[in-house]
């Protein structure tokens, strides 16, 4: 080699929201949609974000100069291609962006002008006729106001319906176009607006603030305008800058020495030695891999508040789950009645029947349900309640009742139920231990019922609830425990039920009789311990362990409470998500290490190719490390800032992409990270280097 002169790289899921970006990862008509992004992206200002990609810029913009005060076709071809890997460096990322520019539009369209019939009368079943309301804009709302909306109507702001139930219209927002019912009490009463109510009349309390509501932050997040680099990301960026300033300072450092030696290097080739050295690829994909991971969320219908929770999803060691609705089908019903001590099974029908009149739970209404079925238990009406004290079911009491007619009736968990029963004077016996026993062995879920009257309490029976394990929770859960999760199954049934299904279903641990304390309470002990908590939930009850889990998974259906807990929340409301949850935050781990090692070991080939080209001449034992026998310093350098940019094009479809998971330990991933990335890293680049310098030398100028 002589000096050269001185001048010089599939079908949408169900559920996926309307407008959804779909077709090819590289569709003409997107990378079209998305250039004008590029360019936008190349102010100085932006690119200082991005330590790497802003030293090749300021790179592009020195080679330009000196290409105007010394004109030459390798000056001018050097100056291009820099500019060029600027340019897909920030394609990758506005690729990755508008991959969400479809759904916001969509979802900007449901925040049309809507008018608020707002309540001037708080009282239930207030507002009937048009007496006490008034008129508003939606923007004009605030947090508490509560508004009726009617058949036909459009929600205007998030809320908990208060009163009322109503089939809802959530397609704008879910993307199914099925309705969903929305019902006071219970965990089903959040309403999101911008969605439309299809029947009846229910009235919702506000829970945000103008501005602030979910479709506000769907917008933002689906655009990328809310994402914030994660402490992996920023680390790694800290890292690429910290051998981008090595790798310039060598090269500012490596003039004087050309100097002496008597072979001065031009900016150009300088500035291409720089370009060469540093991790150009990585740093033009990493902004992409992360906004990548949140929109294969959307992709299935998950909204993740931060990137932090996507990252955290990926390193999660403990993984809490629901039984129901989760590890069973969550159709869990009352399936007998069970008398206890002489006690008539019509008896125990009836009584119940009238505990669970307070209980808004399916389980409760399944018990109803039974007792009219088995025994024509009609509803009761006022009159024949008389005065009756209601005891609604919550999570902390575990029970249910009615105090009614100088008799107090309780239903509810076994051991909820016996401690009521002996704190008043009562003696459960054996024989309702023994039905309770028979049916937890069995895997159904045991309902106690008991009365008091006077100062006497007894035991009535117990009611069977029977619930199945989903085909193919045990496979699911064996992949997980190689990924090196643990699993524990969260459930208010007592232990032997909990362990029956917890054996049939194959999980690590379980948590029986949960309450919300006991939940908080887990999470904390396995934080201590220095692992990361992910959890579903959909209550207000499940709110404080939502907002502790470093991954808290909302259910759309749930409560305002519960959404505004978690940092996550899934559309489909379907808690078995949350493991794929976890298996695209590996996947988005490991996408950014595979690049990371395909980066360094790319940077090698760039090495034989450059330095040679510079000081060959002066030294010519450098000449053994031009492998490639490339054909001149010129074509050799321009070889490599070619290949430099265009891998970075060829790796955009697999950044989106994600590079495929298997559930397998972290040193098979290792092994296959090293196999796969930095051996094709290091001899892809070879390759690419060569037959672009055998198209090279033929161009005038560069030879």
């Amino acid at each position: 080699m002589t000096a050269p002169a001185a001048a010089g790289p599939p079908a949408a899921p169900r559920g996926r929201p309307p407008g959804r970006a779909s077709g090819g990862l590289l569709d003409p008509r997107q990378l079209l949609a998305s250039l004008p992004g590029a360019v936008r992206k190349l102010h100085p200002r932006k690119m200082a974000g991005n330590p790497v990609m802003f030293v090749v810029e300021v790179g592009a913009v020195l080679t330009t100069l000196s290409s105007v005060q010394r004109p030459s076709v390798f000056a001018w071809v050097i100056s291009a291609w820099l500019w060029l890997t600027v340019l897909f460096a920030n394609l990758a990322e506005a690729i990755a962006e508008g991959r969400g520019k479809a759904q916001a539009d969509t979802l900007r369209r449901t925040k049309s002008a809507v008018v608020a019939r707002r309540l001037l009368d708080r009282r239930p079943g207030a507002g009937r006729g048009g007496a006490g309301q008034e008129d508003v804009p939606a923007a004009e709302l605030r947090r508490g106001d509560v508004v009726v909306v009617e058949a036909g109507q459009t929600v205007p702001g998030d809320g908990d319906v208060i009163e009322g139930v109503a089939s809802v219209d959530e397609s704008a927002v879910t993307g199914e176009s099925a309705p969903v019912i929305r019902e006071s009490g219970g965990d089903r009463s959040a309403v999101t607006g911008g969605t439309k109510v299809l029947s009846d009349r229910i009235v919702v309390r506000i829970t945000s603030r103008p501005g602030e509501t979910f479709i506000d932050r769907m917008i933002a997040l689906v655009e990328g305008a809310a994402r914030q680099k994660t402490p992996n990301e920023i680390a790694l960026n800290i890292l690429l800058a910290s051998l981008t300033i090595v790798f310039l300072l060598a090269v500012v450092t490596l003039q004087p020495f050309a100097g002496y030696a008597r072979a001065e290097q031009s900016i150009v080739v300088l500035v291409a030695l720089v370009v060469a050295l540093i991790p150009t690829t990585i740093g033009a994909l990493l902004s992409a891999i992360g906004i990548a991971g949140m929109d294969r969320l959307v992709q299935r219908n998950v909204l993740a508040m931060s990137g932090r929770a996507v990252e955290a999803a990926g390193d999660v060691n403990t993984l809490l789950l629901d039984k129901t609705g989760t590890i069973t089908f969550g159709n869990r019903q009352a399936a007998e009645f069970l008398p206890v001590g002489g006690v008539g099974v019509g008896e125990l029908a009836d009584a119940a029947q009238l505990s669970s009149l307070a209980d808004e739970t399916p389980e409760g209404r399944s018990v109803v349900v039974l007792a009219k079925q088995r025994h024509g238990l009609r509803a009761r009406d006022e009159g024949e309640l008389g005065h009756a004290g209601f005891v609604p079911f919550t999570a902390q009491t575990r029970m249910s009742g009615v105090d009614i007619h100088g008799r107090q009736i309780r239903k509810g968990a076994a051991s909820a139920v016996i401690a009521w029963v002996t704190e008043h004077g009562g003696r459960p016996g054996g024989e309702a231990d023994a039905v309770v026993d028979r049916v937890a062995d069995a895997g159904g879920t045991p309902l106690v019922v008991a009365e008091r009257t006077g100062t006497t309490a007894r035991v009535l029976g117990v009611i069977e609830l029977k619930d199945v394990v989903k085909k193919g929770m045990r496979e699911r859960f064996g992949a997980l425990r190689r990924m090196g999760i643990r699993t524990v199954m969260i459930t208010g049934d007592n232990p032997r039920t909990a362990a029956a299904i917890a054996e049939e279903s194959g999980v690590d641990g379980f948590l029986a009789e949960a309450t919300p304390e006991d939940k908080m309470a887990l999470i904390r002990r396995e934080q201590a311990g220095g692992k990361l908590v992910a959890m579903t939930g959909d209550g207000t009850n499940d709110a404080p362990a939502l907002a502790q889990a470093d991954v808290g998974v909302a259910m759309n259906t749930g409560t305002s409470a519960a959404k505004e807990a978690g940092n996550m929340v899934d559309l489909d409301s379907d808690p078995t998500k949350l493991i794929e949850i976890v298996e695209i935050g590996k996947q988005l781990l490991i996408t950014r290490g595979a690049l990371t090692t395909f980066s360094i070991a790319n940077d090698v080939a760039k090495y034989f190719a450059v330095i040679p080209a510079m000081f060959a001449v002066v030294y010519p034992g450098l000449e053994r490390l031009n492998v490639m026998r490339l054909h001149s310093p010129t074509s050799a350098i321009t070889s490599a800032i070619v290949f430099n940019a265009l891998i970075i094009i060829a790796l955009i479809p697999l950044a989106l992409r994600g590079v495929r998971y298997r559930p397998s330990s972290a040193a098979a991933l290792l092994s296959r990270n090293i196999r796969i990335y930095a051996l094709g890293g290091l001899v892809l680049p070879f390759l690419g280097i060569k037959l672009i310098d055998l198209v090279v030398q033929f161009v005038p100028g560069l030879r």
